[in-house]
């Protein structure tokens, strides 16, 4: 102490103000007192100018020092606001070169105003500005003069710390892992005057929050939710796509099911995005407004520039959050210019609303309805599907989407610069696009395997599918009949007509037509119904595909993929199909094109390949019908899979081009229809023939044992994966018409241990062979 006295008595007057501004000083101090130095800022005010000039802080760190001392608690802030603005205009202008370059990715380097007013505290102190509970309880009391200033001062807070987290990827993580700041953030949305600049920031925390949010720990979510207006709710979707979506593991092997399956056995409890979707489900009234904010209907654009304002518009618009922001801005000018007088100046327009266009608002609700669209197709797929298809019949989403089809769903547009966009749905489109993406989602979420799938024809379609059946003399399908009249489409056309209309004019290689036909395809699925087949073949669905398939000129592997597919869920046991496929495809050369291009890639493909095989094998036990014995002798496609060769030559290369270290979703269709061409020569008592088969084909190829332990082990895989998983079983049975128990005995023969067995696949493997690569599954 003597000494520090020492060192006091020294400095009186000036000379003590310019001892505790050095830097010598200060350390001293700090090392008595033990408050050592917590922030930039706390350097000596001359220090920081000084070395301002030479790294060209933009006396940034000056500023958030007079910040630091004119914030303390019950402390006058408009001076500190009036700070905060300034730092404000400065970052903000780093953050709009950051959004204009498409987000590259951010280098210190590259934004220095926001690295330095990171690297001095200045997000720490904004963050404990907002947070301060005597800000928080000036804002409670709307009478009070300051309440008007506090909302200022959090919406420019708010603002700072979104352009930080906009430059610097790290202010985002930093803020992300503070679960206090993340959950108080979410009690300032109760204030509309800051809902947007919150929801703002918000949506970019939780964009890269390691652990995904607790809905349920948000204080009473409920009533929050409650509290939005149509225009809230929309963008708070956008929030809620990020808690209730399954995190995107990327394209690498967690993909594989041989990892999702050891994942589920480590994690048997719902995640938290399941916990979360039954967090809202809960949430009184929630499914019903979003129905109507779906649904809702918007003005018609005026003016033959409607196109071109919409593309120039949706090059810059980063979203709806920003949409908004301009809409409030525009609107706050036009209340503003009305209270001001009528001098020469304030005739003249804004530029602001001098550059929002008159459809602005029609993009606004395409924006809001892609979130809510995204929301509705995530629930749609979660283990509370039933509960959100009750709801979504009941209030009437199907019927109303149907109603904005023609004049805000698939308006006649004609983009000059149309580009072809993948399946990815987070791809960077224009609203327009990602609006009829998200549209075409959930029409093949609530299509897919669900009896509510009716829904999307109107009365007179229904009554055609009856008459269809009646013809036939076939039962109608019990959905059909359980069908509630007052919940389907109105009008002369369902969605589902309407979709296939549009379907047909589409570009060759649009990536619309991989969802359009995913949807039309999820109608399909399921048990086959021969009135559905009809309903779509009368419609020229089958010529379409076809036509897409063999003389388009098409590319997409996506796009042929989708058509394969929804060709097989049309053709399948459908004599009639077949029949009308041997109309088109009237030449050798436009089969040989189509057998081109599904050999091009069998994982593609294949769906169709396990229709045909399947079709044949039932038109074969059907020769007492002269229309099926006539099909059967003339269609090029039936001939052609009827001969052994080359069942055994798609057998061949469906067993080798996947392994159980490679197996996912995509491709372990490719199992499966190399389990029923197996099923059906087992019916016929030919399986040893096949085996045999592939044990020659191994031989020629001159690696024995390779194939058929590959296939071993794929089929142990099988085993793992099927028994145990209700729903795959039961798609299984439906779509092939064979009941399960079959596959579990074909699959139990094939894996048999008894090398004397014929139908075992241990009798085709040589000894030395046996379980080559068995401890790649074990692993």
């Amino acid at each position: 102490m003597a000494t520090l006295k020492a060192s006091e008595s020294h400095c009186t007057g000036a000379k003590q103000r310019n001892c505790k501004s050095n830097i010598v000083f200060k350390f001293t101090e700090s090392k008595i007192t033990g408050q050592t130095f917590s922030r930039g800022t706390q350097l000596p005010g001359g220090l920081l100018q000084e070395r301002d000039k030479r790294a060209k802080w933009q006396g940034i760190p000056t500023l958030l020092q007079k910040l630091y001392k004119s914030s303390h608690p019950n402390s006058d802030l408009l001076h500190a606001h009036g700070l905060i603005k300034v730092l404000s205009s400065q970052l903000s202008m780093e953050a709009m070169s950051f959004v204009t370059e498409d987000r590259k990715s951010a280098q210190e380097s590259t934004f220095p105003n926001t690295h330095t007013f990171d690297l001095f505290g200045g997000v720490h102190l904004l963050v404990e500005l907002l947070m301060r509970p005597t800000l928080a309880m000036q804002k409670k009391n709307p009478k009070n003069a300051v309440a008007t200033v506090n909302d200022d001062l959090v919406k420019d807070c708010l603002s700072v710390l979104y352009n930080c987290c906009i430059c610097t990827e790290w202010v985002t993580k930093s803020l992300a892992a503070r679960d206090d700041f993340v959950l108080f953030l979410f009690t300032l949305m109760t204030n509309k005057k800051t809902f947007l600049q919150t929801a703002t920031l918000i949506e970019d925390i939780l964009g890269v929050k390691k652990e995904m949010i607790h809905l349920e720990s948000i204080p009473n979510l409920s009533g929050l939710v409650q509290s939005f207006d149509q225009q809230q709710l929309a963008n708070f979707c956008r929030i809620l796509s990020v808690t209730i979506s399954e995190p995107d593991l990327g394209n690498d092997d967690k993909h594989t099911l041989l990892a999702k399956n050891a994942q589920q056995k480590r994690n048997s409890s719902p995640s938290r995005a399941e916990v979360n979707q039954v967090t809202l489900l809960n949430i009184p009234g929630f499914i019903e407004r979003l129905c109507k904010l779906a649904t809702r209907k918007v003005s018609e654009a005026t003016g033959a520039n409607f196109l071109q304002e919409l593309e120039e518009w949706y090059t810059w618009l980063d979203n709806a959050l920003v949409l908004d922001a301009l809409m409030q801005m525009a609107t706050e000018e036009a209340e503003q210019s009305s209270t001001e007088s009528s001098d020469e100046s304030s005739l003249v327009p804004s530029p602001l609303r001098h550059r929002l266009p008159p459809s602005m608002k029609i993009v606004h609700e395409i924006m809001y309805k892609v979130e809510v669209l995204y929301v509705l197709c995530v629930l749609l797929m979660g283990r509370q599907r039933n509960q959100v298809h009750k709801m979504l019949a009941e209030f009437r989403l199907i019927p109303g989407l149907n109603n904005l089809f023609d004049k805000l769903i698939w308006r006649k547009l004609t983009l000059s610069n149309h580009v072809v966009h993948g399946q990815n749905e987070n791809c960077d489109c224009s609203p327009e696009i990602s609006f009829k993406i998200q549209f075409l989602r959930l029409l093949q979420s609530f299509s897919d395997h669900h009896e509510n799938k009716y829904l999307l024809l109107n009365s007179q379609e229904l009554n055609e599918l009856s008459a269809i059946s009646m013809k036939a003399n076939i039962p109608e399908v019990e959905a059909l009949v359980n069908t509630d009249r007052s919940l389907v489409c109105d009008g002369k056309k369902g969605l589902l007509t309407r979709l296939l209309t549009v379907m047909k004019k589409e570009p060759p290689d649009s990536s619309f037509r991989f969802w359009q036909a995913r949807a039309v395809e999820s109608f399909l699925r399921g048990a086959t119904s021969y009135a559905d087949q009809m309903f779509l073949l009368k419609r020229g669905l089958l010529e379409h595909i076809l036509f897409c398939i063999i003389d388009s000129g098409c590319t997409s592997r996506d796009v042929l993929q989708s058509y394969f597919d929804l060709l097989g869920e049309l053709m399948k046991f459908n004599i009639d199909a077949f029949k009308r496929f041997n109309k088109y495809v009237n030449t050798p050369e436009k089969f040989q094109t189509f057998l081109t291009q599904i050999n091009s890639s069998l994982v593609d493909s294949n769906m169709l390949v396990r229709c045909i095989v399947l079709s044949l094998d039932r038109f074969q036990s059907q020769t007492e019908d002269v229309k099926v014995v006539e099909v059967l002798s003339e269609c090029c496609l039936l001939s052609y899979m009827a001969r052994m060769e080359n069942r055994l030559a798609f057998l061949f290369r469906l067993v080798n081009i996947i392994n159980v270290q490679t197996l996912t979703q995509e491709n372990v269709s490719c199992l499966n229809t190399s389990l029923v061409i197996l099923m059906l020569a087992r019916r016929k008592a030919k399986l040893p023939f096949y085996l045999h088969a592939l044990r020659e084909k191994e031989y020629a190829e001159k690696y024995p044992g390779c194939l058929l332990n590959n296939f071993r082990n794929l089929l142990r895989f099988w085993q793992c994966h099927y028994l145990n998983k209700d729903k795959d079983s039961t798609c299984l049975e439906n779509s092939s018409c064979i009941p399960f128990s079959y596959w579990k005995d074909t699959v139990s023969v094939l894996l048999g241990s008894d090398r004397t067995s014929l139908c075992a696949i241990a009798s085709y493997i040589d000894e030395p062979f046996v379980d080559l690569d068995r401890d790649l599954l074990e692993d």
